[in-house]
Order: C-alpha cells, then sequence, then structure tokens
C-alpha cells in the first residue's frame, strides 16, 4: 500500500475485507470439481515438505509472521519449504483455492469458517493468529463523539460484507438502523467532507491514510473491544490435511507462531519480504501497522498471552456462535464445533519460545 494514495489504501483494505468475509461462498459446481482435487503437499529435492499459504490480501505487515518465518529459516528448521500465495482482487476465493489444491493453507476468518461449515465445505481453522478483529469504526474528533453508541444515528460509511459481520451486531447492542448506511465507495473522501459522518476501516490501515488525507486523527472504535468477537487471519486447512498428516499441519502451525514472535521482536527480515512482494508498501506503513497490532492487542491478548500465539478456546467459539445465532447470521442447528479445532495450538509462550 503507498500511504501518499490514501483513497487506493483504502479500496486496498475495504475490498481486501469483503473479499474475506465471501470467501465461502461457492459456486456449487465449482466446489464440487474441487473437492475431487485430493492433493496432498509433495516433498523437495532437499527432503523439506512443499507447502503453499494462500493470504487473504496483498503482502503488509498483518501477514508479518509467515513472511518472517520464510526470511529467518523457521519454517526451514521445521522441514517445510514454505510458498506464500497472496490474495487479491484477482485471486479467487480462499475456500475455492484451498478446497481445489491450489494452496495446502489459508488465512482465514471465525465467522467464515462457521459459514463454511453450513454450507458443507470441509475446511476446518486450526490456529487464530489474531485475538481480535482488526475492524473499526472511525470518526471526526467531535466532543460529542465519546464511544461507540454515540454513532447511533449518524451517517455511517460501510461496505456489503458489513450486514453479514458486525453490522447486525451494531443494530442489536447499539441500536443503529439501516438507514444511517451509506455505500462505501473505498475512497475517505466522502468522510473527510462530512464532518458529522463515520465510516469503516482496518484499525491498522484507515486512520493513517486519513491522517495523512484529512490531516487530522480521528476518533477510533475498535469493534473487537465492543462485543464483535471473531478470530481473524487464521489458519485454516481442508479436514482431509488433518485427519491424513496432522505432522505436517502440526509443524506449519508452530512454525507459523514463531515466525510471529520472532516478527514482533524485529520485524525487518519479514518487511524486506513483504516490500519484494508488494514493491508498493512503504517502512512508514509497515512501522505504523505493527505499532498498532501491538497498541490494541490484536495479536497478543486474551489467552493467547498465556497459551500463545494462535490460541483458541471453546468458549470464544461459542460466543461467536451464539452472536452469529442471536443476530441472525447463522441457524441454530449449525454444528459450529467442525469448524475449528484444538490439536495444534495452546502449547503455552514457553514451547513456542525454547
Amino acid at each position: 500500500m503507498n500511504p501518499s494514495s490514501p483513497s487506493s489504501a483504502t479500496n486496498y483494505r475495504l475490498t481486501r475485507r469483503d473479499f474475506i468475509q465471501y470467501g465461502s461462498i461457492c459456486i456449487a459446481s465449482s466446489f464440487i470439481a474441487a473437492c475431487t482435487n485430493n492433493n496432498q503437499p509433495s516433498t523437495n529435492s532437499s527432503g523439506l515438505d512443499k507447502v503453499t499459504f494462500g493470504t487473504n490480501w496483498i503482502a503488509q505487515a498483518e501477514h508479518g509472521g509467515f513472511y518472517q518465518a520464510i526470511a529467518t529459516g523457521i519454517y526451514k528448521d521445521y522441514g517445510l519449504d514454505v510458498t506464500i500465495k497472496m490474495g487479491g482482487p484477482q485471486v479467487g476465493s480462499g475456500t475455492q483455492l484451498l478446497m481445489g489444491g491450489a494452496v495446502d493453507f489459508f488465512m482465514g476468518y471465525g465467522i467464515d469458517a462457521v459459514n463454511a461449515i453450513a454450507q458443507g465445505i470441509p475446511k476446518i481453522t486450526v490456529a487464530a493468529i489474531f485475538q481480535k478483529d482488526p475492524w473499526c469504526l472511525i470518526a471526526h474528533p467531535n466532543t460529542a463523539i465519546k464511544a461507540l453508541g454515540d454513532l447511533k444515528g449518524k451517517p455511517i460509511y460501510v461496505s456489503a460484507s458489513a450486514n453479514i459481520t458486525y453490522w447486525p451486531l451494531l443494530e442489536a447492542k447499539y441500536g443503529f438502523t439501516d438507514d444511517q448506511k451509506r455505500p462505501y465507495n473505498f475512497n475517505p473522501a466522502p468522510f473527510l467532507t462530512d464532518k458529522n459522518s463515520a465510516q469503516q476501516g482496518y484499525v491498522t490501515s484507515e486512520p493513517f491514510a486519513i491522517q495523512k488525507q484529512g490531516g487530522f486523527e480521528p476518533v477510533v472504535f475498535l469493534l473487537a473491544d465492543y462485543g464483535y468477537q471473531p478470530y481473524a487471519t487464521t489458519i485454516e486447512t481442508k479436514k482431509e490435511l488433518v485427519e491424513k498428516n496432522p505432522d505436517l499441519v502440526q509443524r506449519f502451525v508452530d512454525a507459523s507462531i514463531k515466525g510471529w514472535y520472532s516478527y514482533l521482536e524485529n520485524p525487518q527480515p519479514g518487511n524486506q519480504l513483504i516490500k519484494k512482494d508488494n514493491p508498493e508498501m512503504t517502512d512508514e506503513q509497515l512501522a505504523y501497522s505493527i505499532q498498532k497490532l501491538n497498541e490494541y492487542g490484536i495479536i497478543l491478548s486474551d489467552i493467547a498471552e498465556k497459551q500463545g500465539i494462535g490460541a483458541m478456546s471453546d468458549e470464544r467459539w461459542k460466543s461467536l456462535f451464539d452472536s452469529m445465532v442471536d443476530t441472525k447470521i447463522s441457524q441454530p442447528s449449525v454444528n459450529y464445533k467442525e469448524a475449528y479445532t484444538l490439536q495444534f495450538v495452546n502449547k503455552g509462550v514457553g514451547y513456542y519460545k525454547k
């Protein structure tokens, strides 16, 4: 992302979020064809297992730990030859890539994982790098706006994916109404023009773009701190791989988590690879994103502080599913427990730092 072009920056982030949220919406015939592909990871001439990991968008700090594990040789230490396949607007849905064998692991999202089970798609989440989803609502610095609920009745620029993710929660908990919604055209200009408005964003990106273009520091409400609790930047794979090769899954999860610990300590090796894959990325944007990942506890919060990065719990998944049912995003008959497994995480901080 190029911070000098905030409008394109916002386009980048919000179209990505739509890409993530709609990732499991597959055309039936395409899905059936994909499920017939039983490709398994192969071994290269050096004896390393070749693995492809698909990300949810163009290379950025939010993917840093995975790039770090390549750059520092962590994956190789675990017997893995990992290739990162960047996502983007021209890349197919993550679910189709995963189920079709184009990638072995994919960077997923909690709500999407539950929806996939409802659709009969045999994929499963094996780790959750982000304990908090970076979704936020952004407002002008106005003395009347002190808390998220103060945005009730205000015009808010949101993308279509809001309807099946966070908006139902805002309606149920804070009394937001559909007449507040304004179509988000992936440009902050309407928000900047209307000081009474708000817009959606990613806490690691849009506020930075608004500071650059608007010349002011916006008010930011991280939705995770107001009851919106899906896991994000998850690691998901096919259930078949978990059943047939759990050792490979464990090694990929462990190495990725160690990559994240390394990245948070010294991100430079990973950042160099990020900039190689995404030449428009700047050091300033990378530094801002890492700062916000730490400031908001996106990665290290909740049980991850003791159980390690990537941690998940039955309680959090149940809470997510209950909220999806309450807001009518999901049906109560869905067996949400099929969406995840705790088999590969929760080893404790010491396990990953030894």
